[in-house]
């Protein structure tokens, strides 16, 4: 759980995100793209707060079905989920409260036990 630093390739199919329990944030983006490398120190740092949240991190372009299915335009584009459920969205985040709102939608307790 916490922070992923690397894109995925391989997404998993909606049908297994859509029956993902608790928190999870996907990011869709790539590794080339400039916007995406720009706000990772924001989400990093905005993910340090909550580290039981599961960060899937998917790789996205034209044709791959998971970004589709989430109607994903921009990179990098945060979907905030609790219990497989969309609860909030975050499109190229700028700064660590653009990302902290959502995770707080999803695990308002954060890091507290």
């Amino acid at each position: 759980m916490g922070y992923e630093r690397n894109y995925a390739s391989q997404a998993p199919a909606r049908p297994e995100v859509d029956a993902l329990p608790g928190a999870v944030v996907l990011e869709f983006g790539t590794g080339w793209c400039g916007h995406c490398s720009a706000a990772q120190p924001a989400i990093e740092t905005a993910f340090g707060e909550h580290p039981r949240v599961t960060h899937l991190k998917i790789e996205d372009g034209p044709g791959r079905a998971l970004g589709r299915s989430f109607r994903v335009k921009l990179w990098p584009t945060l979907v905030f989920l609790r219990d497989g459920q969309e609860v909030a969205r975050a499109v190229r985040p700028r700064d660590v409260e653009d990302v902290a709102t959502g995770l707080r939608h999803i695990d308002p307790d954060g890091g507290a036990t």
